[in-house]
């Protein structure tokens, strides 16, 4: 069942002249997760770090939180991505907008212009997905692709073992995850176990659109450094070429 507006704050305006404009995901993607974060910094200065070297996707978890504290994370890591034309998703169905701030710092309104509204939904649900401006969908197998709906991408997992999820199912590894690539409607993002520039390198061969990281650089004692290698690596990987067996369904 979706959420109300009550529990996810004011609506916003999906249509009209307002609607941002998104680029397609590709690239270097980062998760958060606070726990995980190296050397007792903040959340903020590791994503900081990480935006620094390359990353211009971040999806925020932190699901345990109370949402007002999601909300102030969300309020703290929005500029940052904004000033380097980057997006951040909120992971679920809550956009975390309610203290947006929009252009010449005045705040979003349901009438003005806003951040763009991007989820990254569980397999779990819901379905179908809401209204939002992009919508990415964590799939596992083909049966979950099946379900897909609306959804503009998806995450396909865990690709390599991963110590996130240690237990979530045998990894697909290159050779499974272009199995399931060629069966998604949508471009696909490869998660789960990648730290290294060779995987990231694999998964682009695969027929990623992207690579999704966690632990690399959450507890990466320099997350600039990493995210600026698994970069490097992302953009050398795509200027070779990708593998004649991707798929590129879904991409315009």
């Amino acid at each position: 069942m979706n959420p109300s507006s009550a529990d996810l704050g004011a609506e916003l305006p999906l249509q009209g002249p307002f609607r941002p404009k998104i680029p397609p995901i590709s690239g270097l993607v980062l998760l958060t997760d606070r726990r995980q974060v190296a050397g007792g910094r903040a959340l903020v200065e590791v994503v900081a770090a990480a935006v620094a070297g390359g990353v211009r996707w971040v999806v925020l978890r932190e699901m345990d939180l109370p949402r007002a504290e999601r909300l102030a994370l969300a309020a703290e890591l929005r500029p940052i991505l904004i000033e380097a034309g980057g997006i951040l998703a909120a992971a679920g169905p809550d956009p975390l907008l309610d203290n947006a701030i929009g252009p010449a710092g005045t705040t979003v309104c349901a009438i003005g212009s806003r951040p763009p509204v991007v989820l990254h939904l569980s397999a779990g649900g819901p379905y179908p997905p809401p209204d939002a401006d992009l919508i990415g969908r964590s799939c596992h197998d083909e049966a979950e692709l099946r379900q897909l709906s609306t959804e503009d991408y998806v995450t396909l997992s865990p690709v390599y073992p991963t110590r996130t999820k240690p237990g979530y199912g045998p990894p697909l590894l290159p050779g499974g995850l272009a199995d399931l690539i060629r069966l998604s409607p949508v471009p696909a993002i490869a998660l789960g176990g990648i730290e290294t520039p060779a995987q990231v390198r694999a998964c682009v061969e695969a027929g990623a659109a992207g690579v999704a990281v966690l632990g690399a650089i959450m507890r990466a004692p320099d997350p600039q450094h990493t995210a600026a290698a698994l970069t490097t690596a992302f953009h050398e990987a795509t200027t070779v070429g990708r593998s004649p067996n991707a798929s590129t369904k879904g991409e315009t």
